[in-house]
């Protein structure tokens, strides 16, 4: 068995470095991080296995005793312009919202954002609802990433399952490919 690891927050029964525990965590999820390149090691990112119930930000924060200013939610934004379709990730502090309709419709040269509908979100990224996570997601995607979240010195994030959480660094999402660190994407 591996050997269990402390986590920078929370109450868990164990924690694990998800580059050895990949069944924790969604197929895309899985092979970002075999596949990583960034500066901060893919070693850095823990995974938590958890009830699937409790996936949700404010049941799972209490739950497991987490700062809600510690857990981060990945939404993806559906923007038009014309009859072209773009998705894009945001990420942002849970005791935030993403500011779709100015900061992220504006930054994608969008006349139209919206949060994208459950079922193509699902379908879209191959994770579920309510798990989806930056790590994984379609390589053309933009992922924008609030300031707050980029500067925090670990968050709590989905694992591409609504069984389990990611740990990671801020810093760490800010590597990810595509990503733009945004002042003010939420509020």
């Amino acid at each position: 068995m591996i050997n269990s690891l402390t986590t920078p927050f929370g109450r868990f029964d164990a924690a694990w470095r998800a580059v050895e525990r990949p069944e924790l965590v969604a197929d895309p999820t899985a092979a970002a991080l075999r596949a990583w390149a960034g500066a901060e090691p893919a070693e850095s990112v823990l995974v938590v296995d958890t009830d699937p119930e409790k996936a949700d930000t404010a049941a799972f924060c209490e739950t497991y005793d987490v700062p809600l200013d510690a857990s981060a939610n990945c939404v993806i934004v559906s923007a038009k312009r014309g009859q072209e379709v773009t998705f894009a990730a945001c990420v942002a502090l849970a005791t935030t919202r993403v500011d779709v309709n100015k900061a992220v419709r504006k930054h994608l040269g969008a006349r139209k954002a919206s949060f994208a509908p459950m079922e193509t979100a699902v379908a879209e990224t191959g994770m579920e609802y309510g798990g989806i996570t930056p790590l994984g997601l379609p390589a053309d995607w933009p992922v924008l990433i609030d300031e707050a979240v980029a500067a925090s010195p670990y968050v709590l994030i989905g694992s591409g399952r609504r069984r389990g959480k990611l740990i990671l660094p801020g810093r760490f999402l800010a590597q990810l490919p595509r990503a733009e660190v945004l002042p003010q994407l939420a509020g």
